[in-house]
């Protein structure tokens, strides 16, 4: 009895060390930038070009834009989720290009080769950014904003100011603390998060159309969390599920492109 109190005890010490490690820590957690230096030079299979983007408060934010590979129907601001870089995402763009439209994608503040610190609203403040010398420098009929998991957050809090065409959320949760490892859920109520990231308070003011893709077996964005954004999409929306597919290969399914060839014809 006394060895099975004890296994006890040891377990409810390391869950709250857990807990509180996670709290101190959590800019770690959810912001996982990958640095790369100034001189790095990005590879891919298609043609791009690289910007570096001035923020109003002094830091730089880079970018890659992908041309389409037919004349464009219009421009892709695509916000990825919350770790790597380019390198990683910008690999994403083909599969936009090859529908005929335009892609900009940028890092981060504190990622990649942009300068800066993380936080809500600097992610926020980037999107803006983004958006306004998108709009001098790519100005397209046709506007979509694209956000990859943590990336939809900053996607919809940006449709809030600019109604875009079409708002196009990849594995979004319903607030960051939705994406939390289950049994460490409890503890939020004496370690609250320091982010909100909340989807379900953007969308109840977003009036353009959206859509939603969310696989079954998400290990990282349950689809429970992703589901409590449902009530919120309007006639002409859509919420739509890929069987089997998880948190970092959707587009890996063929229905994935599907789903984006019907939405962006």
């Amino acid at each position: 009895m006394r060895r099975i109190v004890k296994i006890i005890g040891i377990v409810v010490v390391v869950y709250f060390l857990v807990a509180i490690g996670f709290y101190l820590f959590q800019d770690d957690f959810v912001f996982q930038s990958d640095f790369l230096p100034g001189d790095y030079a990005f590879v891919f299979d298609q043609k791009f070009e690289e910007y570096a983007i001035p923020t109003n408060d002094g830091d730089t934010l880079n970018a890659l834009f992908f041309n389409a590979t037919v004349p464009a129907k219009g421009l892709i601001l695509y916000f990825h989720g919350n770790a790597g870089n380019l390198q990683r995402w910008g690999k994403c763009a083909v599969d936009f290009t090859a529908l005929g439209y335009d892609v900009l994608m940028i890092d981060y503040r504190g990622y990649g080769k942009s300068s800066g610190t993380p936080s809500e609203m600097n992610l926020y403040k980037d999107a803006n950014t983004t958006l306004e010398w998108s709009q001098y420098n790519f100005p397209r009929k046709r506007l979509i904003f694209y956000g990859r998991s943590l990336g939809a957050a900053v996607a919809a809090h940006l449709a809030l100011s600019v109604t875009p065409d079409l708002l196009i959320l990849e594995t979004p949760f319903d607030e960051l603390k939705g994406a939390v490892f289950l049994p460490l859920k409890p503890l939020l109520y004496l370690y609250p998060l320091r982010y909100k990231f909340s989807n379900k308070m953007s969308l109840q003011r977003v009036s353009c159309k959206k859509l939603i893709i969310q696989g079954t077996n998400d290990w990282v964005v349950p689809l429970s969390a992703a589901l409590k954004l449902k009530p919120l999409l309007h006639d002409g929306d859509a919420f739509i599920t890929i069987a089997g597919g998880s948190h970092n290969n959707l587009r890996e399914f063929d229905e994935y492109h599907k789903i984006l060839a019907e939405w962006l014809n």
